[in-house]
């Protein structure tokens, strides 16, 4: 497929160099498998990656002061979000608003997955 979004003559580099930071270490243990904020990349988001294999496991009620999407990349899961119950497995993508408290769970059976995408270049957050 062919793509042609906007002419990339309007669109100046600003200057900053490719950034590389390792997310995770495969063999480490743990649901939290590692974060790494925009601000070490000079980019404007930051990314967490978390993955478990307990089912009805995961990170407890918090809310941001900014969005937050969610990619399942591996296994099944339960959304919490304000009211709304979503239920989600791999290749899912979902919206966290700023401002509405959040958390999800392992579905099971097996590993659950996630990359946590945080539209803001630091992880700022409340657990409730």
């Amino acid at each position: 497929m062919t793509r042609r979004d906007f002419d990339p003559a309007e669109v100046l580099p600003d200057g900053r160099p490719a950034a590389s930071a390792r997310l995770f270490d495969p063999a480490g243990g743990g649901p939290w498998r590692g974060v790494v904020e925009g601000a070490a990349l000079a980019g404007p988001v930051t990314v967490l990656a978390y993955g478990t294999d307990q089912p009805g496991e995961g990170p407890p009620w918090h809310v941001h002061p900014y969005d937050e999407t969610f990619v399942v990349l591996e296994g099944r899961a339960r959304f919490f979000v304000g009211e709304a119950v979503i239920e989600a497995a791999a290749g899912s993508v979902l919206l966290g608003p700023r401002g509405v408290p959040h958390r999800f769970e392992n579905l099971g059976p097996g590993r659950l997955q996630t990359l946590d995408i945080h539209h803001a270049p630091r992880w700022i957050q409340t657990n409730l």
